[in-house]
């Protein structure tokens, strides 16, 4: 759309000043869910995979614990052997080298019993039962009829027999059935069921039955809820907030703004729509930004269709293209008239049409020229209407020389009329006085006869013209219309066979009589012919005189007239319409008045007839004249 262009409409939806503003938080709300379920699923799987890592290193310290106390067995199996090679004595039992190896690990006592169960000897002697550090466990074997049993400490069996890695991630400690701790790897046993460490316990068994190896998070996980992540969401959120109320106040003045500008475009809008100016806005280019309903009506075409168009431009007469593209760039120049200036414009439908164009620079918002703007007006009807001023002034002019040539042609045939009654009468007299003697050539007889009908058509020419003149009605009688074409031909034959015209015809076989004038139809044909030998008479072809022809056709028209045409292969009409040629005073000839046609179709049109004209066949001239039938007579009567 052009910047130009104002808004189609003036009120805003709903949704313009709310939605823009809520968006960003909507998704601002849906990231925050996503990134919370994410860390959530992350936190559940991170938890499970701490729980399996929790029961795989609780397995794996029990199998080293129970390594810890075979390896146990195997040393007091080979005390037992080693002292059964010996005598048994408390002194073979110190210098044992399993026993002095077992008290540096964790034994804590080893003791020689008889069968009895009293003491024979003691490691190192006299260590009661009660001492030693925590709580201990013995392991016992067979020896010599007796007992050998070694006493150690199960901390210190948990310290040894715990890898430091594992120590370090968790608190290894050995408890009963009744949760009472036995043993610990840390110097303070606390109770980690009390923290909500996470932990598992798992059954040691063996040397140690009834005993529960536990392992608690030294470093307990912490909630997902309480992580960094979840602090910069927090804070995230709140800036979006922040940020959503300033954007929100910002969108409700922009609403009320654009609102406002909306208002204004429309009332603009209105203005340029009901003004009967036509307004169009073009940039540097030529390519139009804007126009208004007026423009658009101008010149048959839509919006949609003109805006962004570049030149030539749809409503250019085709045939000026180059001449209206010199003047549009000199337009663009700046050159244009500031008093405007005339073009000649083409409707859609393909008719022309008269505009005045005012042109006048179009400042942007820097206050730089963009381009220009055009206020144009119709003047077709004005220029049409000064056309038929012009014309009924010519017209006026016309009847004022037609009435005037009407008084002169009256009085001719008044004084006409006295000379040809004397040459008729001295004709007759003298064919009668030529008559009664026998040595007249015949000649001369038929010359005065011919003369005498001569003058007698010549009278009854001037009397109908006088009747013509006086608005008499003419003396309309049942006539053949071949016959006066004939006559009509035969009193130019003379002229015809001068001009090499060669005089066609088509007549059909039996032609109804039609009601005229015969007379005054004989001049109309006469000067029909004439008209076309005149035509002929300067037509040539490659500079030798052309194969002329004239055709003179009749035939019926309809079902109560008659057609009579005469079409020749001269130079034609050039596009002139009947009303131009049969304009009063219009002559295409050097010498002519002007009034033969004109005459013509007023004498058809007062026998109720028309008078057409167009291109014949050839490319010549053809004009048509129609009359009505007769009623009574015809040919056959």
């Amino acid at each position: 759309m052009s910047p130009y262009a104002p808004p189609a409409s003036t009120t805003a939806p709903r949704w313009v000043g709310v939605a823009f503003w809520v968006w960003p938080l909507v998704a601002s709300l849906c990231f925050v869910a996503g990134v919370l379920l994410w860390a959530y699923r992350a936190d559940q799987m991170e938890q499970q995979l701490r729980r399996d890592t929790l029961i795989a290193d609780s397995l794996s310290a029990e199998a080293q614990l129970r390594a810890e106390l075979d390896a146990e067995k195997d040393a007091l199996a080979r005390l037992v052997a080693e002292l059964k090679q010996a005598p048994l004595t408390s002194q073979s039992l110190l210098a044992a080298h399993e026993v002095t190896q077992g008290l540096r690990r964790h034994w804590i006592s080893v003791t020689w019993l008889d069968a009895n169960r009293r003491i024979i000897a003691q490691v190192p002697p006299g260590l009661s039962e009660s001492s030693g550090a925590g709580i201990s466990s013995h392991l016992s074997a067979p020896l010599g009829g007796g007992l050998l049993v070694v006493r150690y400490s199960v901390a210190q069996l948990l310290r040894n027999g715990a890898p430091w890695w594992l120590v370090r991630k968790y608190e290894l400690q050995l408890i009963d059935s009744s949760e009472q701790v036995l043993a610990s790897v840390d110097d303070l046993a606390v109770e980690p069921e009390a923290t909500g460490q996470e932990s598992y316990r798992i059954a040691v068994g063996g040397g140690l039955p009834g005993a529960y190896l536990a392992l608690y998070l030294r470093e307990p996980g912490t909630p997902f809820w309480r992580t960094l992540p979840l602090v910069l969401i927090a804070g995230f959120l709140t800036l979006m907030a922040l940020a959503t109320y300033f954007l929100r106040r910002q969108m409700l003045r922009m609403t009320a703004a654009e609102l406002a500008w909306r208002t204004d475009a429309g009332w603009r809008r209105a203005m340029e729509d009901s003004a009967l100016v036509g307004l169009r806005a073009r940039d540097a280019q030529g390519r139009i930004l804007y126009v208004n309903r007026t423009f658009c009506e101008m010149v048959g075409l839509d919006a949609k269709d003109l805006v962004g168009l570049t030149p030539p431009m749809p409503y250019w007469p085709p045939n000026a293209i180059e001449e209206v593209m010199v003047r549009h760039q000199r337009n663009l120049a700046g050159q244009a008239p500031r008093e405007g200036y005339e073009a000649v414009w083409r409707h859609s439908d393909g008719h022309l049409l008269d505009v005045m164009v005012f042109e006048s620079p179009l400042i942007d918002a820097q206050g730089q020229q963009s381009g220009w703007m055009g206020s144009i007006i119709d003047i077709t009807e004005r220029k049409q209407l000064q056309a038929r001023e012009l014309h009924r002034a010519q017209a006026m002019d016309q009847q004022a020389r037609l009435t005037t040539l009407g008084e002169v042609a009256s009085a001719l045939a008044h004084q006409l009329n006295q000379p040809l009654t004397a040459i008729m009468g001295y004709n007759s007299g003298l064919q009668r006085m030529l008559g009664q003697s026998p040595s007249v050539p015949p000649t001369v007889m038929s010359a005065l006869q011919q003369q005498g009908e001569q003058a007698a058509e010549a009278g009854k020419i001037v009397r109908r013209i006088r009747e013509f003149l006086t608005r008499r009605s003419p003396q309309r009688e049942p006539c053949d219309l071949v016959a006066l074409a004939r006559h009509a031909c035969e009193l130019l034959r003379r002229d015809l066979a001068n001009l090499h015209i060669k005089m066609l015809w088509s007549v059909p076989a039996e032609l109804p009589w039609v009601d005229a004038d015969p007379v005054l139809m004989e001049q109309v044909l006469i000067n029909l012919v004439r008209n076309a030998a005149d035509a002929l008479a300067n037509h040539t072809t490659t500079g030798q005189p052309a194969h002329r022809v004239i055709r003179m056709v009749l035939a019926r028209y309809g079902p109560d007239a008659v057609r009579l045409t005469v079409e020749d292969n001269g130079p034609g009409l050039e596009g002139r319409t009947v009303e131009e040629i049969c304009a009063p005073f219009y002559s295409t000839k050097t010498s002519g008045m002007g009034m033969g046609l004109a005459i013509c179709r007023s004498v058809v049109e007062v026998h109720h007839g028309s008078l057409q004209a167009g291109a014949s066949e050839w490319g010549g001239a053809q004009i048509s004249l129609t009359l009505p039938l007769a009623k009574q007579a015809s040919p056959a009567a």
